[in-house]
C-alpha cells in the first residue's frame, strides 16, 4: 500500500514468474485501482516481454494521484504472424472489458516497430478507448495511421480505419527490463494527466 496524498493499493511481486504461482506480474491478472481511470496495459511475462517498467509507470503515475490498474495479458507472448490473424496474440472478452472500464489506456510494448504497431492496432480494435502507447522504438502518428489506427493528429481514410480506440500520443526509449528513464515518466504523466483532461472537458460539453 503507498499512502501519499491519497492512499492506493499497489499490487506488485518481488519476483518474477508465469502463470500461476507467485510472479512481479502474472499473465492474465488485473489488479485495480480504487477508481477506474487509467489501465496500464503489459504483454504477458516472459524472456521477450519483461515487464519491469510498467511498475515505475504505474507507481509515478500514482506519486501524482492517478488511479492505476494494471492488465497483464494471458496471451502476447508469442512472436506475431503476420496480419496478426493466429493465435500469437488475442485479447479475450473479459479483458476487454476490463479495459474498458477505463478511461484511458497506457499501452506498453517492445523494440520491433511492425508489433509495436500491430499490437497497439489489435488492442484498439477490440477496445473502445484512448490509449498512450509506451514502447522503444519510436514510432509516430503516421506510422499508426498508415496502418489503420485512428490517432489524434492523423486519421486514417474512412475505409481503412481498423480500429474503435484512438492512439492519443505516444513515448518512445523505454526499454523492457530497464528502469524508465525519468525524463520518459515525466512525459507519460504529463501526456496522461493532459488526456484525461481533454476527456473530462469532453465530457463536460457532452
Amino acid at each position: 500500500m503507498m499512502i501519499d496524498r491519497e492512499t492506493q493499493v499497489v499490487d506488485c511481486r518481488c519476483g518474477a514468474g508465469l502463470g500461476k504461482g507467485g510472479g512481479l506480474a502474472q499473465r492474465g491478472t488485473l489488479s485495480e485501482a480504487g477508481r477506474a481511470e487509467v489501465v496500464a496495459i503489459a504483454m504477458s511475462p516472459g524472456q521477450r516481454h519483461i515487464t519491469k517498467p510498467v511498475c515505475e509507470i504505474t507507481y509515478g503515475m500514482r506519486k501524482e494521484n492517478i488511479q492505476v490498474s494494471v492488465l497483464v495479458l494471458y496471451s502476447g507472448s508469442g512472436i506475431p504472424e503476420s496480419g496478426m490473424r493466429t493465435g500469437s496474440f488475442v485479447l479475450s472478452p473479459v479483458e476487454v472489458a476490463q479495459i474498458e472500464m477505463h478511461k484511458l489506456a497506457v499501452i506498453h510494448l517492445g523494440n520491433i516497430k511492425d508489433h509495436v504497431i500491430r499490437k497497439a492496432r489489435e488492442i484498439l480494435s477490440q477496445a473502445n478507448i484512448p490509449a498512450i502507447v509506451v514502447s522503444q522504438i519510436p514510432v509516430d502518428f503516421e506510422d499508426f495511421a498508415e496502418a489503420g489506427v485512428k490517432t489524434r493528429l492523423v486519421m486514417p481514410r474512412d475505409e481503412n480505419i481498423l480500429t474503435k480506440g484512438i492512439v492519443m500520443d505516444m513515448v518512445s526509449g523505454v526499454t523492457r527490463g530497464d528502469s524508465c528513464p525519468r525524463d520518459k515518466l515525466n512525459l507519460i504523466i504529463k501526456y496522461v494527466k493532459t488526456t484525461l483532461d481533454q476527456l473530462e472537458d469532453h465530457k463536460g460539453v457532452a
